[in-house]
């Protein structure tokens, strides 16, 4: 793996766009609004920024070590990885679309539970975030990769600790439960997606 220092502008606009996408901080707007009925302001605050802080750890962990993770540390493989993400997606976007809530928290659940998972991974650091994380500094150098992944983060971040105001604008105009439903079919969609692209991953390695 290439460790060049020399960062490129087009580089890191490249690898920034791809995995700012990838993350998709529209879609954690809407998470952080769904938990603002159940949290405090300053419990809002903890999630986002631990959520990204959790996600940055395992997309540097991933760039460091790539597959080695799956094969030797877990020994699972990536297909799996793919179909469990896809069937996490699967669940929260099935419940967003039936109730109109993103994610429900029992007031059992620690902060630190839920800012891991499902919001850290798969919501964040999902497979495709990973991947990109893994096949970035093979193409273009870890460094500009790790920049980029902290940039995109620290948008994500921004994003989700000040989603409250765009809050109040869709409240105002009765926009946020009609979205969130949409947006809830939409991550049931990627989550099935994920899941297909898994068992095709994984009929091809049967087939072969």
């Amino acid at each position: 793996m290439s460790v060049p220092f020399e960062i490129t502008m087009d580089q890191f606009l490249r690898i920034f766009v791809t995995i700012l996408a990838l993350v998709n901080p529209f879609q954690k707007i809407f998470i952080m609004l769904t938990l603002e009925k159940q949290l405090k302001d300053s419990d809002l605050r903890y999630v986002a920024l631990k959520s990204n802080f959790v996600a940055l750890i395992i997309l540097i962990s991933f760039l460091a070590v790539g597959n080695a993770i799956f094969n030797y540390v877990f020994n699972i493989s990536l297909y799996a990885f793919r179909i469990t993400c896809g069937f996490v997606l699967l669940y929260n976007g099935f419940i967003a679309l039936q109730s109109g809530v993103l994610i429900k928290i029992d007031p059992r659940t620690k902060l630190n539970d839920v800012a891991a998972v499902p919001i850290a991974m798969p919501m964040i650091a999902g497979p495709g975030a990973i991947t990109a994380a893994v096949t970035f500094p093979q193409q273009d150098g870890v460094v500009v990769t790790i920049v980029a992944i902290l940039a995109v983060l620290a948008v994500n971040a921004f994003i989700m600790v000040y989603s409250k105001v765009l809050g109040g604008f869709l409240n105002r105009y009765n926009l946020l439960s009609p979205l969130i439903r949409i947006l809830g079919l939409i991550i049931a969609t990627v989550g099935m997606q994920m899941c297909f692209n898994g068992i095709r991953e994984f009929v091809g390695i049967l087939s072969n």
